[in-house]
């Protein structure tokens, strides 16, 4: 089906709201919980983006990764309720006039695909009055794991899109195998959780929100 709609996904987590500090300090408070050794911070944060599963299964093989899920969810919950969302979850500089800038181009439709959970991705775009902005909002409970494409096929498939007219922007090496198996352009972002040098497959690595706007119209240009 043709047309001249484009659609832009975005991670969540390291990309449009820098969540590190209650990531790492609810791994930690599971980890000692149930009195396994608690991972490195950088490795905490390399995980960042799997759904909750996998990132425990990489972390802590030989760990109960169920009893860590749950751990975990439950230290994270009791930060977000005693700090608030915007606390725990600042957006980056940029990121709401970025949306703002996209969404007012009639042509461009906006999306999510983050390995939160649906409760979470709601209270946190709820505290930002976020949910508007977004026509498709792809969540880990209802998907495999990045990088498996299903979250991308699924936006686009509710966005009446096609690859060559999407694209994906996130913080890791996870999002940038999704994009690419589902055949879309990646933009990575450098102020996120994996290295930027990590990102080889990115159309281009934004160092400030600012870029957003030229690399999307360098790549609908090609």
């Amino acid at each position: 089906m043709a047309t001249d709609l484009r659609l832009v996904v975005f991670d969540v987590d390291g990309t449009l709201v820098d969540s590190q500090a209650d990531i790492v300090a609810s791994m930690t408070a599971a980890f000692d919980g149930l009195g396994v050794a608690v991972p490195a911070r950088a490795d905490i944060l390399s995980i960042v983006g799997l759904s909750l599963p996998q990132a425990m299964a990489r972390l802590a093989p030989d760990a109960d990764g169920d009893g860590l899920v749950r751990a975990y969810k439950a230290a994270y919950v009791e930060r977000r309720a005693a700090a608030g969302a915007r606390a725990s979850s600042p957006l980056y500089p940029g990121a709401r006039d970025a949306l703002e800038r996209l969404q007012a181009e009639p042509n461009i439709l906006l999306g999510i695909a983050t390995g939160k959970s649906r409760r979470g991705l709601d209270l946190l775009l709820d505290a930002y009055d976020l949910r508007p902005y977004f026509v498709t909002q792809q969540v880990a409970d209802f998907h495999p794991s990045k990088p498996h494409p299903a979250m991308l096929h699924a936006a686009m498939n509710e966005a009446g899109v096609e690859a060559d007219q999407a694209v994906m922007i996130g913080d890791t090496t996870f999002d940038m195998d999704m994009a690419g198996a589902a055949g879309m352009a990646f933009v990575g972002v450098s102020w996120g959780y994996h290295p930027a040098a990590h990102l080889t497959e990115a159309a281009a690595v934004l160092d400030d929100f600012d870029g957003l706007d030229p690399a999307l119209a360098q790549i609908w240009e090609r």
